[in-house]
C-alpha cells in the first residue's frame, strides 16, 4: 500500500510536470509562428491548466476506468472551488473586476447544467462526448470575442494579467525539447496513476469514483493550486479567480468530453445523485459570492470554503462511500 501511494503521488507530479512543459512548450511554438498572444493565453494556457485532468480521464477511459474519470472531472470542480480558492482567500481577499468573469460565470452554471443532464441517465455516450466537445469549441470562440472585444477596449483586467503571465522568452530548438520531454514523461505517469489508483481503491475498500473524486482530483488540481495562489500573492484576482472559472468550464467539457468519445459506458450511479450535486451546489456558491454588490472573497469566506473541503472529504470517505468487495 506505501509503495503504490508513493508511485501515485509521483505519478501526479510528473503528470503536472509534463503538463506545465508541454503548455510552455506549445506556447513558445504558437508565439514562434505568428500565432497572437491574446489567442495563445486564451486556447493553450486556459486548456492546459485541465491537461492533467485530461490525460488522465482520457487513460483511464481507455482503461475501462470510466467512473475514474468521471470522479476526477467532478472532484476537480469541487477542490477548485473549495480548497484552492478557499485557500487563496485565506492568503489574500479576492476582488472580482473583470467583465469577463461575470460573463464566464453564467456559462459555467449553464455548462454544469449541461453535464447534470448528460448524467441522468447514468450513461456517458459518445453522443454526449459530441455535445460537450461542441460545447467546448462553442466556449472558445465566445472567450475569444469578448476578450478580443475588451481588449480593444483596454478595460479588462484579466486580458492584461494573461498576456502578462505567457512566457517571453524561449527558441523553437528549447520547445521542441521540452515538448519531447513531455510526451515521454506523460504516459508513463498516467499510466503510474492509474494503476496505482486501482491499487488503493482496492485496499480502502472503496469506488474507483471516490479515489477520482479525492486523491486524483487534489492531485491533477495541482496546476491551479500554483496559479491560483500565485495570483493572489501578486494581486492578480482576476486571473487567478478566472482560472478557476476556466478550468471547472474544461473539466466539464474536455475532461469528460473526450473519454466519452473514445470510451462510452455506464457510470457509478453515486456520479449524479451524490457528487453531481455537490459540485452543483459549490459552483453556485462560487458563483454568489463572485456576484455579491462588493465583489469580493475575504478570508471569512476563504475559512469555510476550505473547512467544507474537509468535511466533504471525511463525509466521501467514512459515510457516503459504496464498499467495493
Amino acid at each position: 500500500m506505501l509503495l503504490a501511494t508513493a508511485l501515485l503521488i509521483i505519478g501526479l507530479l510528473l503528470v503536472v510536470y509534463g503538463a506545465d512543459r508541454l503548455v510552455f512548450a506549445a506556447s513558445i511554438l504558437c508565439r514562434s509562428f505568428g500565432v497572437p498572444p491574446l489567442l495563445i493565453g486564451l486556447t493553450v494556457v486556459s486548456i492546459g491548466t485541465s491537461l492533467p485532468e485530461l490525460l488522465v480521464a482520457s487513460s483511464a477511459a481507455l482503461n475501462g476506468q470510466l467512473n475514474l474519470a468521471v470522479g476526477t472531472a467532478l472532484g476537480s470542480n469541487i477542490t477548485n472551488i473549495l480548497l484552492i480558492l478557499g485557500l487563496a482567500a485565506l492568503l489574500h481577499p479576492f476582488t472580482v473586476n473583470s467583465d469577463i468573469l461575470r460573463r464566464e460565470l453564467p456559462l459555467m452554471l449553464v455548462v454544469s447544467g449541461v453535464i447534470g443532464w448528460l448524467l441522468f441517465d447514468n450513461q456517458l455516450s459518445r453522443i454526449d462526448g459530441v455535445i460537450l466537445i461542441t460545447v467546448a469549441v462553442a466556449y472558445l470562440l465566445f472567450t475569444i470575442k469578448i476578450a478580443r472585444f475588451a481588449g480593444n477596449e483596454g478595460a479588462d483586467n484579466l486580458t492584461r494579467e494573461q498576456l502578462a503571465e505567457l512566457p517571453r522568452e524561449g527558441s523553437r530548438p528549447v520547445a521542441f525539447l521540452w515538448l519531447a520531454v513531455a510526451l515521454i514523461i506523460m504516459p508513463m505517469a498516467t499510466r503510474m496513476v492509474i494503476d496505482n489508483a486501482s491499487v488503493l481503491a482496492h485496499y480502502f475498500g472503496v469506488s474507483e469514483l471516490v479515489i477520482g473524486l479525492t486523491i486524483i482530483a487534489v492531485g491533477t488540481s495541482l496546476p491551479e493550486l500554483a496559479t491560483t495562489i500565485a495570483g493572489a500573492r501578486k494581486g492578480e484576482d482576476d486571473i487567478a479567480i478566472g482560472n478557476i472559472i476556466g478550468s471547472n468550464i474544461f473539466n466539464i467539457v474536455l475532461v469528460l468530453g473526450i473519454p466519452a468519445l473514445i470510451a462510452p459506458g455506464e457510470i457509478d450511479p453515486h456520479a449524479f445523485a451524490r457528487d453531481y450535486w455537490v459540485m452543483l451546489v459549490v459552483s453556485t456558491i462560487f458563483a454568489l459570492l463572485c456576484w455579491r454588490k462588493s465583489r469580493s472573497i475575504g478570508k471569512a469566506a476563504g475559512a469555510l470554503l476550505t473547512c467544507s473541503f474537509f468535511v466533504w472529504i471525511v463525509v466521501l470517505w467514512f459515510i457516503a462511500s459504496p464498499v467495493v468487495g
